[in-house]
């Protein structure tokens, strides 16, 4: 009979008996996370040891112009990994140095990550060229070291269309441009290969794969044109180089298509190298001003003006416009640049000279509702959605809060902001029979076997003017190119029509600057069935004279001198002869006007007075053919721009003597002079002025008179305010104005 297990046994028994229980259950709980709570998790990780997930780059869709020349391809370039786990501990440095010299890297950001041995594959570098890898395979530098495939973005074409176009980053996401606006088309979907591998991550010969093919992106035809694009930018440069510039925006079209030709800001940038380390800089000029330059566009917007009260009936091509120098709303006078007024004028010749008085008359003759009406169906205010990413819609005053006097100033393009883009919309609809066409620069997206994917063609989005108004606006700006300030844009055997503009930019302080100067043209040929129109739009020029007549003109008439033959497009004017313009700079007006005559040119801007005064500044410029019997401006010594920017003529002071108090009084106010004497002795006849007859003075000069009845009551043998024949002009007198250096230079510019 087997003996009873002692109490003690027992006990001992049943501890362990409970323990091997919980032994057990801790088995199962750990086998149940495993198996089912944490099941996925483990296999996931298991699968990662035991396979290699390689990612297979989609190829970024092309980018081309509208001939099929690429603008932006991607082409294979290679990634730098490193896999610190197999590598040595006494060659991490040797490594480090060699990769980080040949890489152009910082030895420390390779050594950190070389030391990583809890990691088995490290990126150091993206996109490198295929000579550089060739340089690191020949140092031996072991399996540590390795490539893989990587896809880096190439523009062919350089820094033409930077803007447009745009750049990739290293990732070869788009970060500016057609690239960023357009990623989810041009990037494509990456696919990736699976492959079971063994503990040194190599291949099984036996294990299976995964494959999940790329798809690449699509490709993007633009609007644009590369050869048209080459001729621009080399106007551009020189415009800027020339007018010692800020920047310089210049952009053509289609007016009967809406097609976006070419589109560029100046200063630009190679996109294959864009300047990354100074982002600052990088984010300035990658900006498209075309889009996103919000500025009062000056006497440019006077072509809206114009159609609208065509077409609104408001004018005819018979009405006459009186203008005296300014135009008075309330407690405001608004001057034309012209302070002395044009006079009475044709409709014809108040467009050709750029007349703010006959603008505002036109504008107070149809109203606020009926100006309104036509500036936003023109497009002004609202996006015009042509494509280009960075798009601003402008500013326009609501005409609920509009005055009179804010009337007065949107007709000749102040007091409301456009893009270029929108300008030069409204104008190709202002000029191409009425309608305002939809700008696009996409023209077509297509996947890699050809299949359509979006595609724009010419849209009429409305009708604004009739064809009518539209011939009538051709004409009338067509004059400005023949007769006006537009002579320097003529292109030799074509009609040309266009209009300039100049405008005043607002300083730090939000007061409208004379200094800061945006100066543009808009021009168009032929100019009876208008075919190619160029905006060119010049910010903050630092020239003696600014005008978008010398200033813009004559780069825009370069650039369509240039492309007509490239387009293809048939002389109009083949029947006018055209003459080089000779140089009268340095002549008195009285020489340059003759030797003017002589060569077959008309000078119209000028006065009797003026005979005696130095030419300064001649448009077109010395050298240009110009039509003969077309008009030469002729800027002069007499003439200068006052402290608000506005064009002003100095004023010829009378001859005062033996009129009384309030006939010299009158008689100065008319020329816009002002009358000061000695109060205590003013009786009788004035005997002497301040600032001799004959002489030139800028208007609100101050003249001090002294009259015969000072000497019967003083006794004194000098009138006041003399010191021998030199007058002596009291500083502390309100608004006087010293007598301006006839031989210094006058600087800076004036509203158009």
């Amino acid at each position: 009979m087997a003996a009873t297990p002692s109490p003690k046994i027992k006990q001992k028994l049943i501890i362990l008996l409970i323990i091997m229980a919980l032994i057990f259950l801790a088995l199962v709980l750990r086998l149940f996370q495993v198996e089912i709570l944490k099941g996925d998790e483990y296999a996931a990780r298991a699968a990662r040891q035991q396979t290699r997930n390689t990612a297979l780059n989609a190829q970024r869709g092309r980018i081309m112009d509208r001939n099929g020349i690429v603008l932006a391809q991607s082409g294979t370039s290679y990634r730098v990994l490193v896999n610190p786990q197999v590598i040595a501990e006494s060659e991490r440095v040797r490594i480090s140095i060699e990769v980080s010299d040949v890489l152009g890297l910082d030895y420390d950001y390779v050594y950190e990550r070389v030391c990583r041995v809890e990691k088995q594959q490290i990126v150091l570098k993206r996109q490198v060229e295929s000579g550089v890898v060739d340089q690191l395979t020949a140092l031996q530098l072991g399996r540590g070291i390795s490539f893989s495939a990587d896809m880096k973005r190439y523009y062919p074409m350089g820094n033409l269309f930077s803007q447009l176009i745009g750049f990739t980053g290293t990732d070869g996401e788009g970060q500016t441009g057609i690239e960023a606006s357009y990623d989810e088309y041009l990037a494509g979907k990456n696919g990736r290969l699976v492959t079971e591998v063994d503990r040194n991550n190599h291949a099984l010969s036996y294990g299976e794969e995964e494959y999940i093919a790329p798809i690449d992106g699509y490709d993007m035809t633009l609007t644009t044109d590369s050869v048209a694009e080459s001729y621009v930018e080399t106007a551009v440069a020189e415009c800027y180089s020339v007018n010692k510039a800020k920047q310089v925006t210049a952009l053509l079209m289609n007016p009967k298509t809406g097609e976006i030709l070419s589109s560029t800001t100046y200063p630009t940038f190679d996109l294959n190298a864009p300047p990354r380390s100074d982002v600052a800089s990088l984010l300035e000029m990658s900006r498209n001003r075309s889009v996103s330059e919000t500025y009062e566009p000056g006497s440019i917007f006077k072509i809206i003006t114009l159609a609208a009260a065509l077409d609104s009936g408001a004018v005819t091509m018979e009405d006459t416009f009186s203008c005296k120098g300014y135009e008075q709303y309330g407690f405001e006078k608004i001057r034309c640049w012209k302070t002395k007024g044009h006079g009475t004028q044709t409709l014809a010749e108040a467009v050709q000279n750029s007349c703010n008085c006959a603008f505002m008359q036109m504008a107070q003759k149809m109203g606020v509702n009926t100006l309104y009406d036509y500036i936003y169906a023109f497009g002004f205010g609202a996006s015009t959605e042509c494509g280009i990413p960075g798009e601003d819609e402008g500013s326009i005053i609501h005409r609920k809060y509009i005055r009179d006097a804010d009337l007065a100033r949107v007709s000749f393009g102040q007091s409301i902001t456009v893009t270029p883009v929108q300008m030069l919309n409204a104008a190709c609809a202002a000029i191409n029979g009425g309608v305002l066409m939809q700008p696009y620069v996409v023209s077509s997206i297509t996947a890699t076997d050809g299949t359509d994917i979006k595609g724009n063609e010419p849209t009429e989005l409305r009708r604004v003017i009739s064809e009518d108004a539209s011939a009538k606006v051709r004409q009338l700006l067509q004059g400005v190119v023949e007769k006006g300030s537009g002579t320097a844009a003529q292109v030799q055997n074509y009609t040309v029509g266009g209009k300039t503009g100049t405008a005043q930019k607002y300083d730090e302080n939000g007061k409208a600057s004379s200094t800061l100067l945006i100066a543009s043209f808009i021009g168009f040929l032929p100019a009876n069935n208008p075919q190619l129109a160029c905006l060119i739009m010049v910010d903050e020029p630092q020239v003696p004279v600014v005008y978008g007549s010398t200033v813009a003109a004559p780069w825009v008439g370069d650039i369509l001198s240039d492309l007509v033959q490239y387009y293809s497009i048939m002389p109009d004017n083949s029947g006018v002869d055209y003459k080089e313009v000779p140089n009268v700079v340095g002549m008195t007006m009285t020489d340059a006007i003759a030797c003017l005559g002589d060569a077959g040119f008309r000078v119209s801007n000028t006065l009797e007075s003026e005979a005696g005064a130095v030419v300064v500044t001649q448009i077109p410029a010395a050298g240009t053919n110009a039509a003969r019997h077309s008009e030469v401006l002729l800027y002069n010594t007499m003439t200068t721009f006052n402290s608000e920017g506005e064009y002003v003529e100095y004023v010829e002071v009378p001859d005062l003597s033996k009129k009384r108090r309030q006939e010299a009084y009158d008689l100065l106010a008319e020329l816009g002079l002002r009358l000061n004497y000695d109060k205590t002795f003013c009786t009788g006849l004035i005997i002497g002025q301040s600032i001799e007859a004959g002489s030139y003075v800028l208007p609100g000069t101050e003249i001090f008179v002294t009259f015969n009845g000072y000497y019967a009551q003083s006794g004194a043998t000098e009138p006041p305010g003399y010191r021998g024949d030199e007058p002596t002009p009291d500083p502390n007198a309100p608004g006087q104005d010293q007598p301006a250096d006839p031989n210094v230079t006058p600087t800076p510019p004036v509203i158009e």
